[in-house]
């Protein structure tokens, strides 16, 4: 069996893929100094199409996990924002010949997938599983799959 152990979600670590999406660093006040605004947390990449708002609402999936799926989007950025305080697991890859890499949300943090990152579905890890998703609205395919021939089980830090 393939194992990938989840790490926390940082930065840092993710940075090769996308950006985290948190209220956290530099900010600025506004709202007459009762709101810190986190300014430009993403690089949102739409090409020659335009950004739309979804509302996704998926399945939770408990730890262990197995998946061998994975996907990715070559024409646009894609950001996850939940609309509930619980964690999520973000399965991302360089390619997908290469290991994946596993990654736990704290619950207060969102991402948002460069443009073309080979990355596993939505895998919230509580109900109901509900994100704001911005993604790009257009008419050409934006979606490449690839199934892994032996599965992959994410562990438990």
């Amino acid at each position: 069996m393939r194992q990938i152990i989840a790490q926390p979600l940082t930065s840092d670590a993710f940075a090769p893929f996308g950006d985290v999406l948190e209220a956290t660093g530099d900010f600025r006040l506004i709202n007459a100094g009762l709101c810190r605004r986190h300014h430009d947390r993403a690089r949102l990449d739409f090409g020659d199409a335009r950004a739309g708002i979804s509302i996704f609402q998926a399945d939770p999936r408990a730890l262990p996990y197995s998946f061998d799926l994975i996907e990715r989007h070559p024409e646009g950025s894609q950001a996850f924002l939940p609309m509930t305080a619980d964690p999520f697991l973000v399965i991302v890859a360089p390619d997908p010949q290469a290991k994946p890499r596993a990654f736990l949300t704290n619950g207060a943090q969102g991402i948002n997938l460069h443009r073309g990152t080979w990355h596993g579905v939505l895998t919230p890890l509580a109900a109901p599983g509900i994100f704001a998703v911005v993604d790009r609205i257009g008419t050409t395919p934006n979606l490449e799959e690839h199934r892994y021939t032996e599965p992959w089980t994410v562990l438990a830090p």
